[in-house]
């Protein structure tokens, strides 16, 4: 090794010297390139301005030696006809382009002239220009006039017989202006390509600006300059990227000869050691440097840290994994539980029902029991089934227009008779500080079930004082901030931070008491996220809970809603007859219908899959209603609807069925049911829709 690295740094010295020469050789060349390139584009601008002027200014000299050989003008300054002057050589004035038309007699005295508004100077030819013209021949000259700089082309008059003006003496002397202005300019701008202005000193030649020029000097009669126009042109030859491209490939080798002399050994040496010392003592020390180089030991060094790291990570998910498991099995033992004692009620008291000589009074005791404990066996499954659904994706927000402060009175309305009377505790709406004044947007299905869940919550761990609930409006960030404040029990700090986990629970006194699985706190917290919101809490152990949660304020229109009171429905059970078709296959259940309905004037006709309920409705033109299960044999209750409908489409068919989510209910009422009612089905709910669809 100490013999090979002075070879490698002699073969990159050796390089790097035919580089530099190389380098400087062509640099010198481009910039003679260059130079010559810029002076020769220079020379040929400047001759092709003063041709573009010369070629120019050819029709003035030509039209101005025509009239000024010819025997009607020699008379002219004899006689000095004014008429003749406007009417023959003043219509001339647009055929030259020009803004003025000047006789001189000859002994240089002014007699006439035509000139455009530009021009309000009558007699501004100096004597120095008739002396030139004295001799014979024609002049082009610039003089500064009070309206500006004027090019100025003059002749001698002649007869018509002296074309070369050299037979005769001059009898008079004509000149023809033209006002050097700005429409003049853009004409000069347009002929030249280039831009022109008027300038007193010479600019500098400016190789590498990109910019070529050519300076003409506006001579009087004397040769004198008057003015210098500049004409300035791109120049389309750029040097500069090759220029920057040799100060580039110069840097570029600098840099890499640098990196080439202090990498070799970095690179190289240093993690071959690194990786020596790891192989033989495992250092954590060295791992953590052969990280810090690069290339493939930087790899290297990554793969013995994630060796090393793939040991600590086993361990953590091996207690992961354990502690996964112990949860899981907290929450299948205490589903088990949940589940286990409302149907060790329903069970035992079903049975003393049948087997034992009971009072009525007993009867309907034990029948209370038993319909609470369905109630809370059918709330677990909802529950379960719903937390299922959020984990698969399965539910998305339904939005719709919601009258926000109808809503709250509803719950509360809704929430405050289902109070267990034993509870001593004052259930209040919380003050509004600003009432929403329009409809918001959100899904009003699942906004309710939040605030169910979190008021029965407080509720249910509340014996005295008050639960209160109520929302605010922040403008600041635009959101709705709910809140439900409570006395109860309160959540101590160590459980807080678990408290909206589906399979963790306060597990205490209180908690096994009060029953439940626990997981209307997770399926609010994935509702509330669902709707763009956050929920959180703030709780004192033995103090109270303040649960709040945020969704974002969306109106739905400028219309000012008003508060909706809530009405109670008196239901009025076979005060009209009508026959009701009932599509249900499960016998149990169609005998539960039945049995609800003897009370009641309806006529009753069963359907045992929906093939028989299109049959029915053909056949029986005096059905009034359907009540369609949807999950049947044959045919479902989807399939079932279509084909009725598209023979008797003003029959009322409404669904009864133990799909109950929200999903749920929007596919149902997009498929052409006027209504559906769940199971198990609730009786007072059955009677007040029936009602409400045969009083139509």
């Amino acid at each position: 090794m100490k013999k090979t690295y002075p070879k490698i740094l002699l073969l990159i010295f050796s390089s790097s010297i035919f580089f530099i020469i190389l380098y400087f050789s062509l640099y010198y060349y481009t910039k003679k390139v260059e130079k010559q390139a810029y002076y020769n584009s220079k020379q040929q601008f400047n001759n092709e301005v003063n041709k573009l002027l010369a070629l120019d200014s050819k029709p003035i000299s030509v039209a101005i030696n025509n009239d000024t050989n010819w025997d009607e003008f020699v008379n002219f300054i004899k006689t000095r006809d004014a008429h003749w002057y406007i009417e023959t050589i003043g219509n001339e004035l647009n055929i030259y382009r020009a803004d003025y038309m000047g006789a001189y007699d000859i002994n240089g005295k002014f007699i006439i002239r035509i000139a455009s508004s530009k021009i309000k100077t009558a007699d501004f030819i100096p004597l120095q220009a008739i002396k030139n013209l004295k001799k014979g021949g024609s002049s082009r000259f610039y003089i500064r006039i009070p309206e500006g700089i004027v090019e100025v082309n003059g002749a001698s008059i002649h007869p018509s017989d002296d074309p070369l003006k050299n037979k005769t003496a001059p009898s008079g002397y004509f000149f023809v202006a033209r006002l050097i202005d700005a429409h003049f300019i853009s004409d000069l701008k347009k002929l030249t390509d280039s831009q022109i202005k008027f300038i007193n000193v010479r600019p500098k030649d400016s190789i590498g600006k990109h910019k070529i020029f050519a300076t003409i000097p506006l001579q009087d009669p004397s040769k004198k300059t008057t003015a210098t126009l500049l004409f300035e042109r791109d120049f389309a030859v750029y040097f500069e990227n090759t220029i920057d491209v040799l100060y580039l490939i110069f840097l570029v080798f600098f840099i890499n000869l640098v990196i080439n002399l202090f990498y070799t050994r970095k690179l190289v040496y240093y993690p071959l050691d690194l990786i020596t010392r790891v192989l033989e003592t495992g250092s954590k020390r060295a791992i953590k440097k052969l990280k810090a180089t690069s290339g493939e030991f930087r790899y290297i060094g990554n793969l013995f840290e994630e060796n090393s790291n793939q040991k600590v990570e086993l361990v953590k998910a091996k207690l992961k994994a354990e502690e996964g498991d112990r949860l899981k099995s907290s929450f299948l033992a205490n589903l088990s539980h949940e589940i286990r004692t409302p149907m060790n009620a329903i069970s035992g008291f079903t049975e003393l029902i049948m087997n034992t000589e009971l009072k009525k009074e007993e009867q309907l005791e034990y029948l209370k029991v038993i319909d609470k404990s369905g109630r809370n066996l059918v709330s677990i499954i909802e529950d379960l089934i719903e937390m299922s659904k959020i984990d698969s994706n399965q539910i998305m927000p339904n939005y719709t227009n919601v009258n926000l402060e109808s809503c709250m009175k509803e719950l509360y309305e809704t929430i405050k008779i289902t109070i267990p009377k034993s509870k001593k505790i004052d259930f209040k709406i919380l003050p509004d500080e600003e009432i929403v004044e329009y409809n918001i947007v959100t899904d009003e299905i699942k906004l309710k079930q939040v605030i169910i869940n979190l008021v029965t919550n407080a509720i249910k761990f509340t014996d005295k004082g008050y639960v209160a609930f109520g929302y605010k409006v922040d403008h600041e960030n635009n959101n709705i901030l709910f809140t439900v404040e409570d006395t109860g029990l309160g959540i101590d700090e160590n459980n807080q931070k678990n408290i909206f986990d589906r399979f963790k629970r306060v597990d205490s006194d209180a908690s096994i008491k009060a029953g439940g699985l626990g997981l209307g706190l997770a399926i609010s917290k994935a509702y509330v996220e669902m709707l763009g919101g956050t929920i959180g809490l703030e709780s004192v152990y033995g103090e109270g809970s303040v649960f709040s949660f945020s969704i974002p304020l969306l109106y739905a229109d400028a219309k000012t809603i008003t508060v909706r009171p809530i009405n109670t429905v008196e239901l009025s059970k076979g005060e009209e007859d009508g026959t009701i078709l009932i599509a249900e296959d499960d016998n149990i259940n169609f005998l539960l219908l039945q049995k609800i309905m003897q009370s009641s004037n309806y006529k009753i006709i069963r359907a045992a899959n929906g093939q028989e309920a299109v049959d029915i409705c053909i056949e029986n033109p005096n059905i009034d209603l359907v009540l369609m299960d949807i999950k049947m044999p044959v045919m479902n209750g989807f399939e079932a609807l279509e084909k009725i409908k598209s023979i008797r489409p003003e029959l009322t068919i409404v669904a009864q069925t133990a799909y109950a989510s929200s999903e749920d209910e929007e596919k149902i009422m997009k498929a052409g049911f006027l209504g559906y009612i769940t199971k198990p089905i609730d009786r007072e709910k059955l009677f007040e829709l029936i009602n409400n669809i045969l009083k139509k």
